[in-house]
């Protein structure tokens, strides 16, 4: 007798959900580095939970399977751009390119403003290339060793990276999300961009406010001397040369001329190679082992750097910490978080369970200001389950798109809600690609830099807000009343 397929109870759909927050609690409770399997192995056992529970409702063990793969394959383009951006971090490190920032950096910014202009930099690197992922891996990662240099947490600095990548990735017409939310939502890719403002400006002014408060708050006089020993360890170390900035603008024109990140990202790896090979011969024998052979100890060194690990040392014990990468080979741990997240997030799908609990808050919508205010926490709500940033656009897209329009809403008020909700949170949760990522690039643990990632939490604040107090809503002509 044939199982016909039924929809999941409410009770059904939160079982995978509750078991995976119980487990994740363990984690953190046990170990100290919950990234190097138990998190993975947390999401696996709640995949399997959910598997069986979709059996129950009559779904083929196949059609479950089937759907898994097809996420898996949704994040492939994720992964390929983190093996990349292993490979990026390695060969920049060889061939001087972030040293260079560091040295430089120090030298410009004043450590009590430093935090806000590591802001305002990495959203205009961000804004231009419209990839905050590009932008974290590259000037990001220079940030974050000039404000270690200065003495700042380094989950400080996380925060401001983020906080500016993640706000350049949001306005940029150049970025895959950017022009993802307004498909969805049924308007177009510049309404989208000038309606974001109105949340946005402000999101980020209260970002730089605090930025810039802690910068003259902290106190840095015990730390001068410590930033001249970095430059001196640098210098010495490195052939510091002006010349190597030219390995950045290459990759940010070659992303402004829009080049897709993963030809993109390569390029930038094999130029920076090129580089370590003019301007670094010492650090390439160095790193290779190799000193009767200079073309055979330029292949190795550069092909360790991408795939693998390296440990540039100086003659200063903590500097030593900033020049140290793992290329590929370290981002395999977060490939593996990624796709036991894939997986999970494939069976709740499949199963109809996320849905089920999405209309389960669409039942207690009142108003406009509750509607958005759904509309935000699914948003949140498919970052954490279904640990995608585009799943967390595209699904509450769907499901919201008719909702907005009988309350009288234009399509740009979705779309505006689905970036500031779903696009800037998924960094936030540990196990979602973007903060799985950005966590292994930066060397920071998402929950470490969470408190500090200041744009991404006010920012689906200040979207629910506004529709609260009724600001900036734009309503379809014939509909004139606020329910």
């Amino acid at each position: 007798m044939s199982i016909t397929k039924r929809l999941p109870t409410l009770l059904e759909a939160l079982i995978p959900i509750i078991f995976l927050i119980i487990l994740l609690t363990f984690n953190v409770m046990f170990w100290d580095d919950t990234l190097e399997g138990s998190n993975q192995i947390a999401l696996l056992l709640a995949a399997a939970v959910a598997s069986i529970i979709s059996i129950r409702l009559g779904i083929k063990w196949e059609a479950v399977k089937e759907n898994i793969v097809k996420t898996i394959g949704s994040a492939m383009s994720a992964i390929l751009i983190l093996l990349l951006i292993g490979s990026l971090s390695g060969t920049w490190l060889l061939s001087g390119v972030v040293p260079a920032m560091i040295y430089y950096g120090l030298d410009i910014l004043h450590p009590s403003i430093f935090l806000f202009a590591a802001v305002v930099i990495s959203a205009l690197v961000s804004l231009a290339t419209g990839s905050s992922w590009s932008t974290i891996a590259t000037i990001g990662v220079a940030l974050l060793g000039i404000g270690e240099a200065m003495g700042i947490g380094k989950e400080i600095v996380a925060g401001a990276i983020i906080s500016g990548a993640y706000f350049g990735d949001k306005m940029s017409p150049l970025s895959d999300t950017t022009n993802l939310a307004p498909a969805m939502a049924g308007t177009d890719l510049f309404t989208h961009i000038r309606y974001m403002l109105y949340t946005t400006v402000p999101s980020m002014t209260i970002t730089l406010i605090i930025f810039l408060i802690m910068g003259f708050t902290f106190n840095f006089e015990s730390n001068v001397q410590d930033v001249s020993n970095v430059q001196t360890a640098i210098n010495s170390t490195f052939n510091i040369n002006p010349l190597l900035f030219l390995v950045p603008v290459i990759l940010i024109i070659i992303i402004i001329k829009k080049t897709p990140p993963i030809p993109a990202l390569l390029i930038g790896a094999l130029i920076g190679g090129i580089f370590a090979v003019i301007f670094q011969p010492h650090i390439i024998e160095q790193i290779s082992k190799i000193t009767n052979n200079y073309s055979k100890a330029s292949y190795v060194a550069v092909l360790q750097s991408m795939y693998g690990k390296i440990n540039i040392i100086t003659n200063n014990k903590e500097v030593n910490d900033l020049f140290s990468t793992s290329g590929m080979a370290g981002m395999l741990p977060t490939i593996w978080l990624i796709l036991s997240a894939m997986v999970f997030g494939g069976v709740m799908e499949s199963s109809g369970m996320l849905v089920r609990i999405t209309q389960s808050v669409m039942k207690r919508v009142r108003s406009t200001g509750s509607l958005i205010a759904s509309t935000a926490a699914s948003c949140i709500f498919f970052n954490i389950t279904a640990s995608d940033q585009y799943i967390s656009i595209v699904v509450p897209g769907r499901m919201y798109k008719d909702a907005f329009e009988d309350n009288g809403l234009k399509p740009e008020v979705l779309s505006r809600t689905l970036e500031d909700a779903g696009t800037v949170t998924s960094v936030l949760i540990p196990w979602n690609t973007g903060g799985a990522t950005q966590a292994k690039v930066l060397g920071v643990d998402t929950i470490s830099y969470l408190p500090y990632a200041f744009f991404n939490l006010i920012s689906p604040v200040m979207t629910v807000l506004f529709a609260y107090l009724n600001i900036k809503i734009r309503r379809l002509v014939d509909k004139k009343n606020d329910s």
